[in-house]
């Protein structure tokens, strides 16, 4: 692991806040945060109607409408795309949500990547969503 040192400041991220993704069916999408993650949905009538916040504690991920209408020609920025994202959770929780996605009937697949092991489902557009657990000391990863 490198780290940089330069003459600017550090900025130490907390969290990760949120992920905005669009989908082709805000109700659908609302749905199965709630059913899967246990997410709570926040909306707020100042916003209008999107987007729509599905958070857990002080993280979540911001729902968008799917764009319907493209500018011709497609631009690059159209074929950018979130790979996945994550959520941390802890040994005991890893372990729910493999009883929990068995028990929702979602398929789900569990990978080892040595230093954490990862648990991947696809939500209904087809996000990866992954949620980690830490194996072994956090103090061998997160030290400066």
């Amino acid at each position: 692991m490198s780290k940089t040192k330069s003459h600017l400041p550090d900025i130490e991220l907390a969290f990760l806040d949120h992920v905005a993704i669009r989908v082709t069916n805000l109700s659908t999408s609302v749905e199965w945060y709630e059913r899967v993650l246990g997410m709570q949905k926040y909306q707020f009538e100042e916003w209008g109607p999107f987007p729509i916040f599905m958070m857990q504690g002080k993280f979540g991920v911001a729902l968008f409408p799917m764009k319907t209408e493209a500018p011709i020609p497609l631009g690059k920025k159209d074929f950018i795309k979130i790979d996945h994202f994550a959520f941390n959770v802890d040994a005991s929780n890893f372990a729910k949500a493999k009883a929990r996605y068995e028990g929702l009937g979602i398929d789900f697949e569990i990978q080892d990547h040595h230093f954490f092991h990862s648990i991947y489902t696809k939500d209904p557009d087809g996000h990866t969503v992954e949620l980690t657990t830490l194996v072994g000391s956090e103090a061998f990863y997160f030290t400066p």
